[in-house]
């Protein structure tokens, strides 16, 4: 590599950075102050950064709204594209899916879990479309693409009932799981009353009635 080049890859690595630095600084202040209550400012002194710097990397704060529900939901993706990639059956693989959705209401997981589904919210009543959102859109999409292939797998492998629509099954069943479960951790810090039932056991629950459904008999 040229000095030039290098010069140019040395620049563009110390960019990624900042913005990742930005990024994770945003995620900390939305998760405290929710996202209409944050300001630039706020996230600026968060990373000990002029607010003119994170204008130059987020032009308005939709699009740094937008960024960090990405990086939360390529989280996800990165899940999913692992646990696809197991040795094991349909089947199993969709507990293993189940199991990561129960753990993300653990308390190290908690904030993480609730941003991402206050972001739906912010994003489903936003008067305008929000800045960049179709980033947001694309790893959805590739996440899809991934739960198609386990999906796939079930109609070969034989753990998924032959009977039923494997994939319009399938993906009902994990979207109503995860869905439920990112819903459940809003309550997770509200004490309950003694004939309450956990969040934790509401979804083993219905983690074994799902997996007893689609099991082939």
């Amino acid at each position: 590599m040229n000095p030039q080049s290098r010069w140019e890859q040395e620049r563009q690595d110390g960019k990624n950075k900042r913005m990742k630095s930005i990024i994770e600084a945003a995620e900390k202040v939305f998760s405290r102050k929710g996202f209409e209550k944050t300001t630039m400012q706020d996230i600026a002194d968060e990373e000990n950064l002029g607010i003119a710097t994170v204008f130059r990397y987020f032009p308005k704060k939709d699009k740094l709204i937008v960024a960090v529900a990405v990086n939360l939901l390529e989280r996800y993706l990165t899940v999913f594209q692992t646990v696809a990639s197991k040795n094991c059956t349909c089947l199993e693989k969709i507990e293993i899916l189940f199991n990561h959705f129960i753990f993300d209401i653990e308390p190290e997981n908690l904030e993480c879990t609730q941003l991402l589904e206050a972001f739906e919210s912010y994003a489903s009543t936003s008067l305008e479309e929000l800045g960049d959102y179709h980033h947001y859109i694309e790893v959805r999409k590739s996440i899809s693409d991934t739960l198609t292939l386990i999906m796939e797998e079930g109609i070969r492998d034989g753990s998924i009932r032959s009977d039923i629509q494997v994939k319009e099954v399938l993906a009902s069943v994990i979207n109503a799981f995860g869905l439920f479960s990112r819903k459940l951790s809003l309550f997770e810090r509200i004490p309950f009353f003694e004939d309450e039932i956990e969040p934790r056991v509401q979804l083993a629950i219905t983690k074994q009635i799902f997996l007893e459904y689609i099991k082939a008999k």
